[in-house]
């Protein structure tokens, strides 16, 4: 992968998923909790299996799609 894409959307994908920014699961609470600024050690758990499924899932998908470009010539360098 010779582009910037993983590198951003991976930046992307932890800031938003930082808990407590924008939603914490579970919420000290409620299930889910909006904005609150506030984490705790099974929010960063279920925060850390999300990101790593996303970015696995979307790694892979932009892994072939650049393959498919690159091995069926639409990109010349």
């Amino acid at each position: 992968m010779e582009d910037g894409g993983p590198v951003v959307m991976a930046v992307v994908l932890f800031v938003l998923l930082t808990p407590g920014l924008l939603c914490q699961i579970p919420g000290k609470g409620r299930v889910v909790e909006f904005s609150n600024m506030q984490t705790s050690g099974i929010s960063i758990l279920v925060h850390t299996v999300i990101y790593f499924g996303l970015i696995t899932i979307f790694l892979i998908a932009i892994g072939k799609r650049l393959s498919n470009i690159l091995s069926s010539g639409h990109m010349r360098y």
